[in-house]
């Protein structure tokens, strides 16, 4: 395990360290920038905004969920958030880099829920976006095919294509350290973890340890969007749940 650990970690140093040399010298550090994925947070929309139609979440454990709730607040500000502003000493296009990195090898599991949706045009922008950022982008750490060949990133997963085929989300339910899901949405996990090639590439711990630093990386890139809602809201609780509701509502329509 200890062996592992220290292969795993010189393997994201060495991308950290090629990723920052060669990030440096890009102008554009903005976390918005093209091919830089955000973090989850991020995505959320306000579902109580103007105009916004209001989806009814089914929520019979409310009280667990609540209590789950608390707990991944608690691991948040005492665990995640801190370790991901120690990320932040690293320069950002370096850790800009190393998400793009990451979601380019990512790219099977957004290819065949595309094909499984029957959406073959965002199948082959996929596929066109592996090649070149594989390639153009070395190995994926930058990200040509948005920048230069205006190629979009069709986001899909499982939970996704199951929607997309008529499956109720079910109830809303959230899930220790993943936060907001639903029944149907924790279902399609599994989809996306057999589509996944980090599940083929690596055992079980080094797979673990990569979707950490992965999250983690991400999760510096963040402009403390989570803050932002246990502030403002009068029900963090709520928001979350009614704009989880709303988010993938959407995304299965698109």
């Amino acid at each position: 395990m200890r062996e592992k650990c220290r292969r795993l970690a010189l393997i994201f140093f060495l991308l950290f360290s090629l990723a920052s040399y060669c990030g440096a010298q890009e102008t554009e550090k903005s976390t918005s920038a093209p091919g830089a994925d955000q973090g989850e947070w991020s995505e959320f929309e306000d579902p109580f905004a103007e105009g916004k139609t209001t989806i009814e979440v089914h929520d019979p454990i409310e009280p667990f969920n609540r209590g789950m709730f608390w707990v991944n607040d608690k691991l948040y500000f005492y665990l995640f958030k801190p370790v991901a502003r120690g990320l932040r000493v690293i320069p950002e296009p370096g850790r800009i880099s190393l998400s793009n990195f990451f979601s380019n090898l990512t790219t099977p599991v957004r290819f065949a829920n595309c094909l499984l949706q029957l959406k073959f045009i965002d199948a082959t922008h996929e596929l066109s976006r592996f090649v070149v950022n594989s390639t153009l982008g070395i190995g994926g750490l930058f990200d040509p095919a948005t920048k230069v060949g205006k190629i979009p990133k069709k986001k899909e997963d499982f939970g996704q294509t199951l929607g997309r085929y008529g499956v109720g989300p079910g109830f809303y339910l959230v899930l220790p350290v993943l936060g907001p899901s639903n029944v149907r949405d924790t279902a399609g996990l599994a989809g996306d973890y057999y589509l996944d090639p980090w599940t083929y590439m690596a055992d079980s711990e080094d797979w673990l340890i990569a979707k950490t630093v992965d999250k983690e990386n991400e999760l510096s890139l963040d402009e403390d969007t989570y803050e932002d809602i246990k502030k403002q809201a009068l029900d963090p609780y709520l928001f979350i749940r009614n704009a989880y509701a709303q988010r993938r509502e959407g995304q299965i329509k698109k």
